[in-house]
């Protein structure tokens, strides 16, 4: 006999978000003219700012304004390699240099745009008025994340169009007749003084309160208005389903894990719980997602710079025994939805970063994916494979135990096709060489420049046991790609062009002395160079279809979310789920 279907029940959930962190006070800003005033020019070495800060200059002079300007090479690149050390030292070179007022840019990209405003927001909290040059592309980025630190009233000063594509003719056009005045605007508006004061704000639930009721579908219309889902269905967060998480930790649920940029929120163990509701975990997994939290959470992970243009994704990676209690799976189909814990986990990492960190697609203001991709499943490692040939696993390389399970989270720009391996040793480690410089490609440039990257070579079991047969191990296949994959310097001078809207040369890095280590100093246009800088930027996993020789590559985006690695912490009830021998398998 057919049952009929109860009447779906009414369901009261929670606020998916997390508390706005201490919001950031700035006293009144008056600057009483422009003339005779001195003007720090602060730019990120993108998107022609040094002409546009030339062609205010001059049209100061023009008008018989005279001041004096503060040049950009005094302060440094504000997004560069050495970004967080520039933005520290901009309140004591501003007393050094007298600066009554400065002019930062210039915001073009979902990355530069925020560090532009971080660099606004160093200036004023060191007293001193700033004004933001940012094309009309990224303005309602940049005004989100002013008012995100605080800077409600920051004036930007705005470029018509997309500056990359436009001819000399045009740029010089649109500087002349937008950027200038706005600029002129901007002073005047400081002659007459302005309260700064980002202002009371706004009330926000508390943690328990209850911010929607209904059926629900009624639930998903009110998620979806506020941009509080990933456009997929949700499981409504109510306190039952919350508190159940919370079973999983001895932590306080209004324990802090840390605050995420750009929205400025102080992440508790509550909001992971919501969020982990939402995505359809189950309730055992909530160990590993307050340590995929807590990685994501750490400021060396970068995670303010996620609204970048590339539009990279987190990648998950969970080794060790609960990856089998959790039943996540490393075999076929390892990387495609269908799983519940790989889909699900996976999904936790891109909704917090919607809902914690504030990262919103259009009609939202602060994820600049140009195009971007969908979040991928988390990733699983096999233990059983790995150690059958004598290998170590990802975590016990870190210096974890094999008994730990440990949470490792890294950006993820791109991914290989499928690599095909097979035959002689030498001929498989070429081909994943080749793989590995085609998958980054031109993009390379951003690793070189940045210092900062790391390859995650996901490989068959079955090609793995050959290689081993044929006496690699781990680090001299690591050592061989760092040594076999590479690019010629002039495709990836060409893309860094087109990427910054400037010219980018390595052979002007070289005669400053700016080159990574072990860059041929006699650098030309033909010259191939390695797109790994060393074994340390490469790690291997094993896993996939043992029946098959393929490979993938995932490459993160420079120093924007290297791999951090954290241990996943379990309570009494989760020790139970792993027992003795791991094998325990959940659902």
């Amino acid at each position: 006999m057919i049952e009929t279907t109860r009447p779906a029940q009414d369901e009261a959930a929670v606020w998916p978000l997390a508390p706005s962190a201490a919001a950031v006070s700035f006293g009144r800003r008056q600057l009483n003219g422009l003339a005779g005033k001195n003007v720090a020019f602060i730019w990120d070495d993108l998107f022609r700012g040094d002409d546009m800060f030339e062609a205010f200059e001059a049209a100061a002079e023009e008008a018989g304004v005279a001041f004096r300007r503060i040049p950009h090479t005094v302060f440094g690149d504000l997004h560069g390699p050495h970004e967080r050390a520039v933005v520290a030292r901009i309140p004591e070179l501003l007393r050094e240099h007298e600066i009554d007022a400065a002019i930062v840019g210039v915001g073009a990209c979902g990355s530069c745009t925020p560090a532009v405003i971080r660099a606004c927001q160093a200036v004023e909290e060191a007293g001193v008025p700033a004004m933001a040059l940012v094309s009309s592309g990224f303005v309602r980025q940049a005004t989100a994340t002013a008012r995100a630190v605080g800077l409600e009233k920051l004036w930007i000063a705005e470029y018509p169009g997309v500056i990359a594509v436009d001819t000399d003719e045009a740029f010089a056009q649109k500087v002349h007749d937008h950027v200038v005045p706005s600029l002129f605007d901007g002073f005047r508006r400081l002659t007459h003084g302005y309260d700064g004061d980002a202002g009371d704000a706004a009330t926000e639930p508390g943690v328990r309160d209850i911010v929607v009721s209904g059926r629900l579908e009624e639930i998903q219309d009110y998620f979806d208005d506020r941009q509080w889902s990933d456009g997929l269905p949700i499981v409504p967060p109510t306190i039952e389903r919350v508190e159940h998480f919370l079973a999983y930790t001895d932590r306080d649920p209004l324990d802090e894990i840390g605050v995420m940029l750009p929205a400025r929120r102080a992440v508790t163990v509550w909001s992971v719980a919501v969020n982990g509701v939402m995505a359809g975990c189950r309730p055992e997994y909530m160990p590993v997602l307050l340590a995929v939290t807590e990685v994501m959470a750490d400021p060396e992970w970068r995670l303010e710079d996620a609204g970048c243009t590339p539009g990279w994704e987190p990648l998950i990676l969970i080794s060790g025994p609960l990856a089998s209690v959790f039943g996540l799976n490393d075999g076929a189909g390892m990387m495609r939805v269908g799983n519940r814990a790989n889909s699900t986990i996976g999904r936790f990492g891109r909704l917090i970063m919607r809902n914690l960190a504030g990262f919103l697609t259009p009609p939202g203001d602060t994820d600049k994916a140009a195009i971007g991709r969908t979040f991928n499943v988390a990733m699983a490692e096999s233990d059983e494979h790995t150690h059958a040939i004598g290998w170590s696993t990802s975590r016990e390389e870190c210096g974890y135990v094999t008994d730990d399970t440990v949470v490792s989270v890294q950006s993820c720009v791109a991914i290989s096709g499928p690599a095909y391996t097979g035959g002689a040793a030498e001929e498989q480690l070429a081909m994943l060489a080749r793989y590995a410089a085609d998958t980054i490609g031109p993009w390379a440039f951003t690793n070189l420049y940045y210092r900062g990257h790391s390859a995650l070579v996901l490989m068959s079991p079955s090609v793995a046991q050959s290689l081993a047969e044929a006496g690699h191990t781990k680090d001299s296949i690591r050592r061989y790609l760092v040594d076999h994959a590479t690019m010629d310097v002039g495709g990836m001078e060409a893309q860094a062009r087109m990427a910054r809207g400037n010219e980018f040369s390595f052979t002007d890095l070289a005669a400053k002395g700016m080159l990574p280590d072990g860059f041929p100093p006699d650098v030309t246009t033909e010259t191939q160079v390695g797109v790994l800088a060393g074994p340390e930027n490469v790690r291997i996993i094993l896993g996939g279809d043992p029946g098959r020789n393929q490979n993938r590559i995932y490459w993160n985006n420079h120093e924007q979310g290297l791999p951090i690695h954290r241990r996943v912490e379990c309570n009494a009830r989760v020790r139970e789920l792993v027992g003795s021998s791991g094998e325990r398998r959940v659902g």
